[in-house]
């Protein structure tokens, strides 16, 4: 009890994310992956064809719109920030932790995204969905997706924003200097034009910056690789070493890469979140399990590759300190200093080390893409929840509110502590991964029943479509009404 009141979030942090956590998130992604005959292997091609498969409509986005507005959610300050922690907390042995989930979390991404399309809807002429959506329509309990919408209201308007916004100021001041205050001030007026604009223009956005941003944080990546491949086994070899507790200096704190690894992972790639379904429901597919799929990819995108860029980097230049978790204040390893905090300054020193006068600004200006639009995420995912709780009544007061409580969680988050800012992100994670993988194992049938059909449809040959009916899922309404109306249509 003392120590809850010396520092109540740092409990909660502690409470959500132990050990029950961890086997949870693991578990639920390793049954996914076997329960759809590792869909993240088989069906791979696929995954690629659907990326450029579909067009927007007046209602819903394109497969790819609809990828870039889930990734920019994604790609964020965890790939630069949180690949650094967890090196930091957990040593070198998190990176392989981080591998696993993204791997195995990629069924969990491809099973919740499939069950937003399949219990979508229309609301005010755009597609709707999600965790509440697909709660309320496939198990039936209304108070359970209720739950989940304040749940996810919570963490992506008030919770997680902040923790984007920190990234931005921390980095942009580390690099250039600029007053943190000027830095929220130009944060607020921007974002706010963009999410005044609605879904339409955040995707519009989303689909140039989140590409552009990522290709050109590999490819500084590729070349630090290139210019170190020699140390490209050892690096390996301490990764795995660290991973499986045979290494001499990491071995004794196997337990903290593994729960670091999963949980920075997960803050990265949202795989089981709940996040994803959101963007997944907008888009215009025939058939649920082709945006599953998309969304699949995704999380190899930003975990695979942009994550790991982040964790080459650091490790090859070897720009990182790890904590002895056993003595507060000491190190397992201290390469940078006892001044260096662990986040972005890792990233931004091993850039620096290869590339003096480049590194500082360049991570700054690539934290300043990537926490923008998951901010811009965030807002979207809000403003469904709030869709969701406002159906059939005017939502226009509660969306303004939304949007200023939104904007005055990004100021703070600057000008706030970095560590603050972590724990408040990691509360807000946390809540809506066990309400979401508690869901998710709930409608295991009906979303292992999509995948079967879509399977037996493209074995014929057949662009796979969607016929709820056919597989006795119920309340998939949307789904109903399209499969008549093109049934009308052929006849």
């Amino acid at each position: 009890m003392e120590a809850f009141l010396q520092n109540p979030i740092g409990e909660i942090v502690n409470l959500l994310w132990s050990t029950p956590m961890i086997v949870f998130c693991l578990g639920v992604g390793l049954l996914f992956t076997i329960l759809t005959k590792f869909v993240q292997v088989r069906l791979f091609g696929d995954m690629i064809k659907q990326l450029f498969s579909g067009k927007a409509s007046s209602a819903g986005v394109s497969s790819f719109q609809a990828l870039s507005i889930s990734l920019s959610g994604r790609v964020g300050t965890g790939n630069i920030a949180g690949t650094a922690t967890a090196i930091a907390m957990g040593g070198p042995g998190a990176v392989f932790w981080m591998w696993m989930i993204a791997f195995i979390g990629s069924a969990s991404a491809f099973i919740e995204s499939t069950l937003a399309q399949v219990y979508k809807t229309k609301q005010e002429g755009e597609y709707r969905g999600g965790p509440a959506y697909y709660i309320e329509k496939g198990i039936g309990w209304k108070w359970y997706g209720i739950i989940f919408a304040f749940a996810a209201l919570l963490a992506m308007s008030l919770l997680m924003p902040g923790l984007q916004a920190n990234a931005i100021g921390s980095g942009l001041n580390n690099a250039f200097g600029i007053n943190k205050q000027i830095i929220a001030v130009t944060l607020v007026i921007v974002i706010g034009l963009i999410i005044f604009g609605g879904v339409k223009r955040i995707a519009s956005v989303a689909q140039f910056v989140v590409p552009f941003m990522a290709v050109a944080y590999i490819l500084v990546s590729l070349f630090i690789i290139i210019l170190n491949i020699t140390e490209l086994p050892a690096v390996f070899g301490l990764i795995f070493r660290s991973a499986f507790a045979v290494d001499s200096a990491f071995g004794g704190i196997v337990g903290a890469a593994i729960a670091w690894g999963v949980k920075r992972g997960i803050f990265s790639n949202e795989a089981g979140q709940g996040t994803g379904p959101h963007a997944a429901a907008a888009a215009e597919v025939s058939h649920p399990a082709k945006q599953g799929l998309v969304q699949a990819f995704s999380v190899y995108i930003d975990t695979i590759l942009v994550c790991s860029a982040t964790a080459f980097m650091i490790l090859f230049t070897g720009s990182y300190n790890v904590v002895d978790p056993e003595n507060e204040g000491q190190f397992l390893r201290n390469n940078l200093g006892d001044a260096v905090e662990a986040g972005p300054a890792y990233t931004q020193a091993a850039v620096e080390s290869v590339i003096p006068g480049f590194g500082a600004g360049f991570v700054g200006i690539a934290l300043l893409f990537f926490a923008f639009t998951t901010i811009m995420a965030y807002y979207y995912i809000a403003e469904t929840n709030v869709a969701y709780l406002m159906r059939g009544r005017s939502n226009k007061i509660p969306m303004f509110i939304l949007k200023v409580v939104l904007l005055m969680a990004t100021y703070f988050g600057v000008v706030r502590t970095t560590q603050v800012a972590w724990d408040l992100g990691d509360v807000g994670l946390g809540i809506m991964v066990w309400l979401n993988l508690i869901a998710l194992l709930l409608l295991a049938k009906p979303a292992l029943a999509v995948l079967k059909d879509y399977d037996e449809q493209r074995k014929q040959g057949l662009d796979p479509t969607f016929n709820p009916e056919k597989l006795g899922i119920k309340n998939a309404e949307f789904w109903t009404e399209e499969y008549k109306k093109d049934d009308d249509r052929a006849s």
